[in-house]
């Protein structure tokens, strides 16, 4: 049995000037953003596809409106539907924290459709790419999540590096917003970027790596949960499982689905 180890005292505040405060988080979403835009803009130039990179700085405000609305509505509805339904008002408090991925994720996807019927282009070729550049912000988002000492893991005496959170009570616990960076952020940038810059023959088929995203994301989300403290307002539903990992298995099934209708798309030269 471990101890475990002081949480690091990190403000999450970088700096605040009277009223105007920079925190770790909002730079988190600031730096995932453009750090998405950048390495999009340059994929986009590798490939020639039709999501070019005119077409990516339009995307650009897209995309943010799609990650705040949908992760703020996301979590509104999925994890705490009643108390925002008794209150509305509080829907706007985006500055008392609150966002979803799955959320998030949602929001994309219906600007990515958006997009791509009102600039006719692939939504399966804007899709690759914008997989490959998602980890970036999932990896800067954990991170943030680890300094404001949030989303803590579950209480474990197992492991050396487990930690004692301020807001998680004197018992050591696992510091999963850690393991999330790794997996969500790291792991599935190396893999996707992996196959989209070295083999061609994935590449070139439109909707493999999108399928593989939903896919590889919703396992590891899924299996991370166990690590993961449950809200305390939610705990544990249907079955024993939490929140995340129920809105992890339609991910799951859309990254099958994706596969499947890639199997049946033409590799297309003309984008490689």
């Amino acid at each position: 049995m471990y101890p475990g180890i002081p949480f690091p005292e990190i403000n999450p505040v970088l700096f605040q000037w009277g009223w105007f405060a920079v925190r770790w988080y909002s730079l988190a979403y600031i730096f995932g953003i453009l750090g998405a835009w950048w390495m999009a803009r340059k994929m986009s130039e590798k490939s020639q596809s039709t999501f070019t990179v005119l077409k990516i700085d339009d995307f650009l405000i897209w995309a943010t409106l799609g990650i705040i609305f949908g992760g703020r509505i996301g979590y509104c509805l999925f994890y705490n539907l009643r108390y925002y339904l008794e209150f509305p008002a509080q829907i706007l408090a985006v500055w008392q924290g609150g966002m979803s991925f799955h959320g998030g994720l949602l929001g994309v996807m219906v600007a990515t459709i958006l997009f791509a019927l009102k600039k006719r282009i692939s939504m399966l070729s804007m899709g690759d790419i914008l997989v490959c550049v998602a980890p970036i912000g999932l990896f800067l988002g954990r991170l943030a999540n680890f300094i404001n000492g949030e989303l803590f893991g579950r209480v474990t005496h197992a492991v050396p590096w487990a930690m004692i959170f301020p807001e998680g009570g004197p018992d050591p616990r696992h510091p999963s917003q850690l393991y999330e960076a790794g997996v969500e952020g790291i792991l599935l940038f190396v893999i996707l970027n992996t196959l989209w810059w070295f083999v061609p023959a994935i590449r070139n088929r439109r909707g493999v790596l999108s399928g593989l995203f939903f896919i590889l994301y919703g396992i590891g989300r899924f299996l991370l949960e166990y690590t993961r403290e449950p809200d305390a307002h939610l705990g544990l539903i249907w079955g024993g499982f939490s929140m995340g990992q129920i809105l992890c298995a339609p991910m799951v099934a859309l990254g099958i689905l994706l596969i499947l209708i890639s199997r049946k798309n033409p590799i297309y030269h003309q984008e490689q």
